[in-house]
């Protein structure tokens, strides 16, 4: 057994065996921001973290870029505020959030290698307030290269899809509400795009279940981050007709504004899309997952296989969209179609698009998306959009089969 696994199994026995009358059993454990810290201290680096009970918890650090991901049964963050709480020069950044249902993460963007040299949670008997602290110690490049090592458990970046959905005779269209958990897109004005879009998503999905012939799978529908691959395996595991990838990106640069749709190509049309798909294709990597397997031979082939018969379909539905939210009066983007190395979209033979609803940098966009009676009728367009395309693909596969 690693030594991580040897870590978490005896917390996990220690947290059980606390007195079950001590335990707040129905609820998370609560992390007090008061009390928790991140900050340097001669020469290490200490991690604070009290919390309102013990739970089981592992650790372990990832290369390309550097950091250290530490994974707890699930954890209210509430309260705790990224900028306030680290104090460190060591550490460059912090993220923490859901991960997978039952499961929190944090993550430390490390400016230097560093190791943890010593961990110790301590339960309160009688209060089971935990006190979970962490040093973290400075140590070479090649150290560092040799203690990264992932988990031997490889589920924990892409966990099995739900089952298949029963589509015989009809359409299924997965709906992926952009980003989610650890990983909450871009802010403005109290907003986060992951809690914008997952709202939208369950709307757009009522307004396509009162079509005959449409089922629709979320590929969540909780603030849980989902990995991309995880994405896409939702999409194949349901047998999708369509895929639909949501999000409301923020541009700092362009004053972009209105919605654009994205479908997939080795080469960004314009510097703002290969922005957006770098952005997109990072979130693995800000959730600490670790991406070294990655082949880029086998992206290449499932790009070269789209082309074949998917693509046509895929740019067919971004035009209807397109159609559709024009004729809706929605605000649309003076280049509403456009194209980039989105890893989202790279299901060969499923029709994949990304669409941003709109731009959380600009202050009409972010007012529209924020207005329910404004997503209804994206909703209601974005559904038009996808059953005329439902038509003319319809009409058109038996004339490539043949």
């Amino acid at each position: 057994m690693s030594r991580f696994y040897q870590l978490f199994v005896v917390l996990a026995l220690f947290w059980l065996a606390v007195p079950a009358m001590a335990q707040d059993l129905s609820g998370l454990a609560r992390v007090d921001p008061d009390q928790s810290l991140l900050a340097d201290h001669g020469n290490e680096t200490t991690l604070d973290l009290h919390l309102s009970q013990g739970v089981p918890y592992r650790f372990f650090s990832l290369e390309e870029p550097d950091r250290l991901v530490i994974d707890f049964r699930e954890v209210d963050w509430t309260g705790l505020s990224a900028l306030a709480f680290n104090r460190s020069e060591r550490v460059e950044d912090v993220r923490f959030g859901g991960f997978r249902p039952g499961w929190s993460r944090m993550v430390l963007d490390l400016a230097q290698p560093m190791k943890v040299r010593q961990s110790d949670m301590r339960i309160d008997r009688v209060s089971s307030a935990a006190h979970l602290r962490l040093h973290l110690a400075s140590v070479t490049r090649e150290q560092f290269a040799r203690l990264s090592v992932k988990p031997d458990t490889p589920d924990w970046g892409v966990s099995t899809p739900p089952p298949s959905v029963d589509a015989e005779g009809r359409i299924v269209v997965v709906l992926d509400p952009g980003h989610g958990g650890i990983d909450p897109g871009a802010t403005g004005d109290g907003y986060t795009e992951k809690d914008l879009m997952l709202v939208f998503a369950r709307e757009l999905r009522e307004a396509l279940l009162r079509v005959d012939g449409i089922e629709v799978v979320l590929t969540r529908d909780s603030d849980m981050f989902v990995s991309l691959e995880r994405r896409v395996a939702i999409a194949h595991q349901a047998g999708a007709h369509l895929f639909l990838s949501l999000h409301a990106d923020a541009l700092s640069d362009g004053h972009a504004t209105g919605a654009t749709i994205h479908t997939l190509s080795e080469q960004a049309s314009d510097k703002a899309s290969a922005l957006l798909a770098e952005r997109h294709n990072r979130a693995d990597i800000l959730a600490g997952i670790d991406l070294t397997g990655t082949d880029d031979t086998v992206a290449d082939i499932l790009m070269d296989l789209a082309r074949v018969e998917t693509q046509p379909r895929t740019e067919r539905l971004a035009e209807s969209l397109i159609e559709s939210l024009r004729a809706a009066n929605a605000p649309l983007n003076r280049r509403p179609y456009r194209s980039a190395a989105f890893s989202v979209l790279k299901a060969a033979d499923i029709p994949s698009v990304l669409l941003e609803i709109g731009f959380m940098s600009s202050e009409r966009d972010l007012r529209n998306i924020a207005n329910p009676d404004w997503r209804k009728s994206m909703a209601e367009a974005l559904r038009d959009g996808i059953q005329a395309w439902m038509i003319t693909d319809a009409s058109l596969r038996g004339l490539v089969r043949q």
